[in-house]
């Protein structure tokens, strides 16, 4: 059986699984062995457990863990709350004010958690509420939570980021440093959209004469002070060399239950498992897809399909640009049906060479990648946020939250076209900060 039959039985059987529902982890490893064994003999088993501890094998994956950590720590608390009440009393003067203090408020939340889920529920139930109280369409504020939510995989510190970092040996600080300013530009068409079309509409979270008085504004500070310290200091000491990832996480995660207790009194046993539950279920998830995904990656190049794919697309002699829309095109599909964490680790390894070969920055390519990745958790039919909304609003038809994320998804594309265009975007904070 040649290469490319191989391959694509290997794609057929594995979009089966991942279509049928399967836990993604599991059913990777399954397919793994099992093609091991059909096309090398059982005898190729004695790898299967070498290469799937060595997937795990890596004290960089510590940093994993401890920043979901600093997500659960901040995510039990009242922290998203305080943050998203600042911002409003800020805001409320801009029209959608309230809409534009929820992006605001996820897009901050994203630094302290770096998880889209939490971001995404945490934002979503106190805005969304608020937000339909108040006269905005449903449309609109269930759209924009959707889309806010997914800054939580992007702005740094962003477990996707770690993903295709382990996954392409590339460095993660750099990774880190190159979603800043994506995030932010990403946050801004979303402001932008969502300016217009409130204005559009003239719908008003307050009355026309309604003010917060200067003592009210300062007032919802000093709570949320603190948490963005902590990441301000995580970023320095590892953008400024005095960390590693890893150590910087561990930090980060333990200032943050510290806070999370001093500020918000959660003292009881019930509010510390709640931290440490979430905390180990989610890590242990990810670390579960990681192992599989680097027994798949080893079944892939045992079977010599990921050479003979980058050799295909080499011998295409297309042009960069329309390779690259190639490669965004099939990670659009991608997202449509598999979680981030599968696609960056099934994925990265086999692309990498190839965006190399075209030319590509990797840094960059990751970047583009994990918007790539935020289109998928507000697109049907898996859409993960699109559910976490529909939980919070169950009275909201969930096609109309789809057609709320649309104009969302349209401001992701227009972004990553400008990345394309404008490719310092992502790359000159690196290059400043680091060399």
């Amino acid at each position: 059986m040649s290469p490319l039959t191989q391959g694509l039985v290997v794609l057929l059987v594995t979009l089966a699984m991942l279509l049928s529902g399967a836990p993604v982890a599991f059913g990777l490893g399954v397919i793994s062995i099992v093609f091991i064994v059909v096309f090398h003999g059982l005898a190729a088993l004695n790898v299967v457990a070498e290469t799937f501890y060595a997937g795990l094998n890596d004290f960089t994956l510590v940093s994993i863990p401890m920043f979901v950590m600093m997500g659960a720590a901040i995510g039990s608390s009242p922290a998203g709350k305080d943050l998203y009440e600042a911002l409003e009393r800020w805001l409320y003067r801009l029209p959608g004010g309230l809409a534009i203090s929820n992006l605001g408020a996820c897009a901050l939340f994203a630094a302290l958690t770096g998880s889209s889920p939490a971001c995404c529920a945490a934002i979503g139930k106190m805005g969304i509420p608020e937000m339909r109280k108040r006269g905005y369409p449903d449309d609109v504020a269930t759209g924009s939570i959707c889309a806010g939510g997914t800054l939580g995989i992007l702005i740094p510190p962003s477990i996707t980021l770690i993903l295709y970092g382990i996954a392409t040996e590339t460095s993660i600080g750099r990774l880190f440093l190159a979603g800043v300013l994506p995030g932010v530009l990403l946050t801004g068409l979303f402001m932008l959209w969502t300016l217009f079309i409130i204005w559009k509409r003239g719908y008003r979270a307050h009355a026309v004469g309604f003010r917060y008085a200067w003592r009210e504004k300062f007032q919802s500070i000093p709570k949320v002070a603190p948490f963005l310290a902590i990441i301000v200091g995580v970023m320095y000491v590892l953008y400024g060399g005095v960390a590693t990832p890893s150590e910087a996480a561990g930090v980060g995660a333990a200032l943050c239950v510290v806070m999370a207790v001093l500020i918000y009194r959660m003292w009881r046993p019930a509010d510390w498992w709640l931290i440490l539950r979430d905390t180990m279920r989610e890590s242990v998830m990810i670390l579960m897809i990681i192992a599989a995904a680097v027994l798949f990656g080893y079944m892939l190049t045992s079977l010599y399909l990921t050479q003979t794919l980058a050799q295909a697309i080499a011998d295409m002699h297309a042009n960069k640009w329309v390779l690259m829309a190639l490669i965004n095109l099939f990670l659009l599909v991608c997202g449509f049906f598999i979680p981030p964490a599968a696609i960056i680790l099934m994925t990265a390894p086999i692309l990498y060479p190839i965006i190399k070969a075209a030319g590509f920055d990797p840094i960059w390519f990751g970047v583009v990648l994990t918007i790539n990745m935020e289109i998928g958790l507000i697109h049907p039919p898996v859409g993960l946020n699109i559910y976490i909304v529909k939980s919070i609003a169950p009275d909201v038809p969930v096609t109309r939250i789809m057609w709320g994320t649309i104009p969302y998804v349209l401001c992701m594309m227009l972004a990553i076209v400008i990345l394309c265009v404008f490719p310092e975007i992502a790359t000159w904070l690196p290059e400043k900060l680091m060399g």
